[in-house]
């Protein structure tokens, strides 16, 4: 698995830290279909590899990851994997964005512990793969959110809720806003958040500490916590928060947001989706 080509990614290893960089800069790491595959096989790999202790994972240029790729998802005319002409399949819809969240959630099912580092922003998918890690560490101004929770999207991988429980996860998810860094550590939604200069030291230095420790302990620590939550259901939460990702997107409102970012521009339909104006078509 090692010797894979990735397209979207790099993965490197140096002492007993393997290191997963997503590799899009000119486009903030935006996610494309390949790109969770691409994850998920690093991380096997990174298994593999009894020389690693830890995984790394960050993003190139100014930042983490801004979410999926809108330009191929929502502004390209005509249907995709995430939008299908009406009547929809569900079901084909479910098969594709579970692909999606188990190839992030690898991150989280990994027998090694992962650590994320973000800077500038971790929104919309972006914090879905940057919440799968164990621990997060960010840049104190960047950004994280679910913006998509207002129109287009549930965050499959339904991690918020887990993190940070049930009241500050609708605070979230029902407004669709952006924190910076230093709100998401007071909350607990992140491990620490520290100035930029200031964000590789933080995150070397607890790789370097995770990576003393024997590989079986590493295990069999992450096992027991990552039980606890299995314990608490889930995977039947990610279960539904990924079917209903899918009816968001074939929702009147969905379906509009689409049609505008063919006709106007992605960023054109995001700005009317984040500025609380109705929405056309809309029954509400």
């Amino acid at each position: 698995m090692s010797g894979a080509t990735y397209t979207t990614i790099r993965y490197e290893t140096e002492g007993r830290i393997a290191r997963i960089t997503l590799d899009r800069p000119e486009r903030l790491n935006a996610i494309t279909p390949d790109m969770p595959r691409e994850i998920h096989a690093a991380v096997d790999a990174a298994n593999a590899d009894n020389s690693v202790h830890v995984i790394v994972l960050q993003g190139a240029g100014r930042a983490f990851c801004a979410g999926y790729d809108l330009k191929d998802f929502a502004e390209r005319p005509g249907s995709n994997v995430c939008i299908q002409d009406m009547p929809w399949d569900p079901m084909q819809d479910y098969r594709e964005m579970k692909r999606y969240t188990d190839d992030m959630f690898s991150l989280w099912k990994s027998y090694k512990p992962t650590i994320c580092r973000v800077q500038g922003y971790a929104v919309a998918g972006g914090s879905d793969i940057a919440l799968c890690c164990d621990i997060v560490v960010m840049e104190d101004t960047a950004q994280i959110g679910y913006m998509p929770a207002r129109v287009w999207g549930c965050p499959t991988t339904a991690m918020w809720v887990y993190r940070i429980g049930a009241e500050k996860a609708k605070r979230m998810l029902l407004t669709g806003d952006r924190i910076t860094g230093i709100e998401a550590k007071a909350i607990g939604l992140v491990h620490d958040a520290v100035p930029a200069a200031e964000l590789d030291a933080a995150v070397n230095r607890l790789a370097d500490r995770m990576a003393g420790v024997p590989r079986n302990q590493l295990m069999m620590q992450k096992l027991m916590i990552n039980q606890a939550y299995e314990n608490m259901g889930l995977a039947s939460t990610q279960m539904i928060a990924t079917l209903f990702d899918g009816i968001t997107r074939h929702t009147p409102e969905g379906i509009w947001f689409k049609k505008y970012a063919e006709e106007h521009g992605f960023h054109e339909a995001v700005a009317w989706r984040d500025s609380g104006k109705p929405i056309p078509g809309s029954k509400e």
